[in-house]
């Protein structure tokens, strides 16, 4: 368990983050860095709005991303999600599914209205009604392994001793 060492509150809490921690560090504000696989094999890495519901993150690209066709091609992703402060990370890879391709008035409307107040505030739906009318993907990304981090120190599996 992460402790915070006297004299050294200012690492913050040391170590991997509990479920409780890890979800409500998601239901913040970072953005998501997802990579994907482009045609030639290279890979394609992206900052982008997520929602994490359902034991996995809820992505919405706009109709012509060429990363959704990406993931398409290939469902194997890569997400990072991490703030500078407090150092706090959440990394995972898994496999995306396509729920829906572009089209207008799926169910990615809920999900992007959920985002927008979540990025934006109440200004959100401002943003996003006017755009309700461009096609949109909706791409769910299971994940198969999961890292968490906080604090500022390096894990015990990269020292070579305790300092």
């Amino acid at each position: 368990m992460a402790e915070v060492k006297k004299g050294e509150e200012w690492r913050g809490k040391v170590g991997g983050m509990t479920k409780d921690e890890m979800e409500e560090f998601l239901e913040g504000d970072p953005l998501c860095r997802l990579g994907c696989l482009d045609d030639d094999g290279w890979p394609y890495v992206l900052p982008c709005w997520y929602q994490f519901a359902d034991g996995g993150f809820y992505i919405v690209p706009r109709e012509r991303s060429k990363w959704a066709n990406y993931i398409k091609n290939d469902p194997r992703v890569y997400i990072c999600i991490d703030v500078a402060d407090g150092m706090r990370k959440v990394m995972c890879k898994g496999k995306a599914e396509i729920l829906e391709e572009a089209n207008i008035g799926g169910k990615w409307v809920g999900v992007a209205e959920n985002m927008s107040l979540r990025y934006l505030g109440p200004n959100g739906p401002d943003y996003l009604k006017p755009t309700l009318t461009e096609p949109r993907w909706l791409i769910f990304v299971k994940p198969t392994d999961w890292q968490t981090w906080q604090g500022v120190d390096w894990a015990k599996k990269y020292k070579h001793s305790d300092w």
